[in-house]
C-alpha cells in the first residue's frame, strides 16, 4: 500500500499532457551556469588533452547547449579504452565536478597505459536548472535506447557508438540525495498518473553493478578506495537500499540494458554507476567530489590490471 504523494501539477491518478509538462517546465529556472562551472573548465584543458564537440543540444527559447566530451592526449588504439561520465541527472553536482577533477588532476597519470574518454555533464540544461529530467520531462537515464526520446541520451550514444566493443570500462558517476525523496519521486509520480510514499534514503557512498555481468571483485575494489575518502551506505533493516538487495558491503544491482540506464549504454566488461550521498551530515562537497574522482581511479586501475 502506498500513501499519496502529491505533487503541485496535474491531477491526482492522471498522467500529464502537453499543458503539465509546459507548467513543470515553466517552473524550472537557472540557478548556476553550465558555461562557468563546466565550459570554462574544459577550455583550460585544450592544451593538455583533446577536446571533443560531439553535439549542439538545442533546447529553445531557454538556449541551446554545446556539449563536450574530453579525451587523453596521448590516445593509442593498441591501449584499452575507459568511458567515465558524469551529470546524466543534471543536479546530481559531484557526479559532474568529480569527472571535471579526475580530468584536471589525474587523466595524464594512464598516458601510455589506457585511453580515456571523458563526458562531464550530459546534461547541461538540467546541470543550471538542478534537475533530473531534461526540459522535456523525460529522465535521461532511463531513455539510453534507439530511436530516443532524449537529446541528451541520444547524443551520447552517437558519441560512444564508433567505439563499438572497444571500451574495457564504464562507470557512471551519479548522487543519491534528500531530493529524490521529497522532490524527483513525487514529480515522476505525478507524471505517471501513479502515487508514491516515502523510501529511505541510504546514508553513504554505494554502488551499483550490472546484473547482466556484475563483477563482484571489480565493485569492491571501488568500495575499498572510496571508504578512505567517505562512509559506504549500510543496508536497511531488509537488507536492501532503495528497494534493491545489497550483494555485498555497499553494492546493489540493476538489469542496466533493461532499464536503459547509462551504464549499460557500452559492452565493457567492467561497469558500475557511483551513487554519492551529498546531504549526509558526514560529507562535505569537496569528499563527495573526492568520492567520485577515487571512484574513478579504482575502476581503472583494477580494469588495468585484470583486463
Amino acid at each position: 500500500m502506498t500513501t499519496p504523494h502529491f505533487y503541485p501539477i496535474g491531477t491526482p491518478g492522471q498522467p500529464w499532457g502537453d499543458d503539465e509538462r509546459a507548467a513543470w517546465r515553466a517552473a524550472q529556472k537557472p540557478s548556476r551556469s553550465y558555461e562557468a562551472d563546466v565550459l570554462a573548465r574544459i577550455e583550460a584543458l585544450r592544451a593538455s588533452t583533446d577536446v571533443v564537440a560531439y553535439a549542439v543540444i538545442d533546447h529553445q527559447p531557454d538556449g541551446t547547449y554545446p556539449m563536450y566530451a574530453v579525451r587523453s592526449k596521448a590516445w593509442d588504439d593498441a591501449l584499452p579504452t575507459a568511458l567515465v561520465t558524469g551529470g546524466v541527472h543534471g543536479y546530481e553536482t559531484s557526479g559532474v565536478h568529480g569527472a571535471l577533477q579526475f580530468l584536471e588532476q589525474h587523466l595524464a597519470d594512464y598516458d601510455g597505459r589506457m585511453n580515456v574518454l571523458v563526458v562531464p555533464c550530459v546534461s547541461a540544461w538540467a546541470y543550471e536548472r538542478v534537475q533530473r529530467w531534461n526540459p522535456l520531462a523525460i529522465d535521461p537515464n532511463r531513455s539510453f535506447v534507439a530511436d530516443s526520446p532524449c537529446a541528451e541520451s541520444e547524443a551520447l550514444m552517437r558519441l560512444v557508438q564508433p567505439f563499438g566493443d572497444k571500451f574495457l570500462v564504464h562507470i557512471d558517476l551519479h548522487e543519491t540525495t534528500d531530493t529524490d525523496d521529497s522532490e524527483f519521486r513525487p514529480a515522476k509520480a505525478a507524471r505517471d498518473g501513479k502515487t508514491t510514499s516515502p523510501e529511505e534514503i541510504p546514508d553513504g557512498f554505494y554502488l551499483v553493478g550490472d546484473t547482466e555481468d556484475p563483477q563482484p571483485r571489480f565493485q569492491a575494489a571501488i568500495i575499498a578506495a572510496v571508504e578512505k575518502v567517505t562512509h559506504i551506505a549500510p543496508a536497511d533493516a531488509k537488507g536492501e537500499i532503495i528497494g534493491s538487495e545489497v550483494v555485498a558491503p555497499g553494492v546493489i544491482n540493476y538489469a542496466c540494458r533493461d532499464l536503459h540506464l547509462c551504464a549499460g549504454v557500452t559492452r565493457a566488461k567492467y561497469r558500475s554507476t557511483t551513487e554519492v550521498y551529498p546531504d549526509s551530515p558526514r560529507a562535505t562537497p569537496k569528499q563527495c567530489n573526492d568520492a567520485q574522482v577515487a571512484a574513478v581511479r579504482a575502476a581503472l586501475d583494477y580494469a588495468l590490471a585484470h583486463g
